[in-house]
């Protein structure tokens, strides 16, 4: 992520999405092998495999936004280069 002569290098760190995606897919993908091992079936499953699957979807549309505002489209987020 770029700085404006504005905006402080702490502020555009803290506001970077990726980290918070990637750490919350992690953990849903960590709840789901815990399960597995522990209790293997059920709606528990079922939840961590949503949680992680979202996660998963989060982290594309973020992906799919990001190169849209690289690009220029005019539909884009701004902020996200």
């Amino acid at each position: 992520m770029h700085t404006t002569p504005n905006e402080p290098a702490v502020l555009t760190r803290l506001s970077d999405p990726r980290p918070a995606l990637l750490l919350g897919t992690v953990a849903w993908l960590v709840a789901c092998v815990v399960v597995l091992v522990t209790d293997g079936a059920g709606s528990t499953l079922a939840v961590c495999a949503c949680g992680a699957a979202i996660g998963v979807l989060g982290y594309a549309l973020f992906f799919v936004q990001r190169r849209a505002a690289r690009r220029g489209d005019r539909g884009a987020q701004q902020g996200l280069v």
